[in-house]
């Protein structure tokens, strides 16, 4: 019974991480750290090497399940898997419904992020100024140049799957920011919720199976890499990291697409008294967010 508890608690804090990562801005990594298994959730992914997949492939299941910590993966996947299902939906009903209050709140966010990845940085000289300049208008080159529209391909599905699932292990992003910068955010959410409604199932359900093979392959493909760049360059990257969400901003800015001006015609203006609520709201989430976990990483 103990262990069911242990596993039950693993697998609500998993659809912690799991609403987390429905939001763009909110890093699922940085619940991971203030629920208390963030060295437990990388670890685990780091364990599945080499070594576990000589165990897998001569048949040693039960020596290949203890070596990636499989109880607590599967536990916390199932959290995650739970949490994306039943929020996707209501995702894709706010951005079709309430465009500009949601990229209203998705750009308090991303603000929110930005500066505390900032403030998180000590020692600013002239190179980091260079840095943050140049990460700021890489995100707005990528953001600006960067279609409306994406490809829908499994080819490009895949490649989303598998850059996104790398912003897990960087601080203070989330996949679905990086989702948002590919054009595939409402895409993935819209088959999700599809999926889950019973609309073609064949096709979603083909979208779903290659976009999570797609971060499969990314997060063990690219976690050593981006470890290593971490370890290597730390504060070099989080700068550029930091300079390319400001720059992404232009994105998420909430009368940038047609849904949005659509309805703030039809309400016979901006509303921008709406959307300043909502970013502010995203903002305080954030804020809250960052300042429980610096609290936790003193104690």
């Amino acid at each position: 019974m103990h262990t069911f508890q242990k596993y039950l608690t693993v697998g609500i804090k998993g659809a912690c991480m799991g609403a987390a990562d429905v939001i763009p801005g909110v890093s699922g990594g940085t619940i991971a750290f203030i629920t208390g298994i963030y060295d437990d959730f990388v670890g685990s992914i780091a364990s599945i090497n080499a070594e576990a997949m000589r165990l897998l492939f001569k048949g040693r299941f039960k020596d290949f399940w203890k070596h990636i910590n499989g109880t607590f993966l599967l536990s916390l996947v199932l959290g995650i898997a739970i949490s994306v299902i039943s929020l996707a939906g209501l995702m894709q009903m706010l951005l079709s419904t309430y465009p500009i209050q949601t990229w209203a709140f998705f750009f308090g966010l991303i603000v929110a992020s930005s500066i505390f990845i900032i403030r998180g940085i000590s020692g600013w000289k002239l190179r980091e100024i260079i840095l943050i300049i140049f990460g700021i208008g890489l995100g707005i080159v990528v953001c600006t140049l960067s279609p409306t529209q994406t490809p829908d391909g499994l080819w490009f599905i895949f490649l989303s799957g598998a850059i996104a699932i790398c912003a897990m292990i960087l601080p203070g992003i989330s996949g679905s920011f990086i989702l948002l910068i590919l054009g595939k955010y409402q895409y993935i959410m819209g088959c999700i919720s599809d999926l889950v409604s019973g609309v073609e199932i064949g096709r979603n359900l083909v979208t779903l199976c290659v976009f999570l093979a797609g971060a499969v392959v990314g997060i063990l493909s690219f976690s050593k890499f981006l470890h290593w760049l971490l370890a290597r360059w730390n504060k070099e990257t989080l700068i550029v990291l930091a300079g390319f969400i400001i720059g992404s901003l232009v994105k998420v800015w909430p009368w940038s697409n047609a849904e949005a001006l659509a309805q703030a015609d039809a309400a016979g203006g901006l509303l921008v008294g709406w959307a300043a609520l909502s970013a502010f709201i995203g903002f305080a989430l954030v804020t809250g967010i960052e300042l429980i976990a610096k609290h936790l990483s003193k104690k």
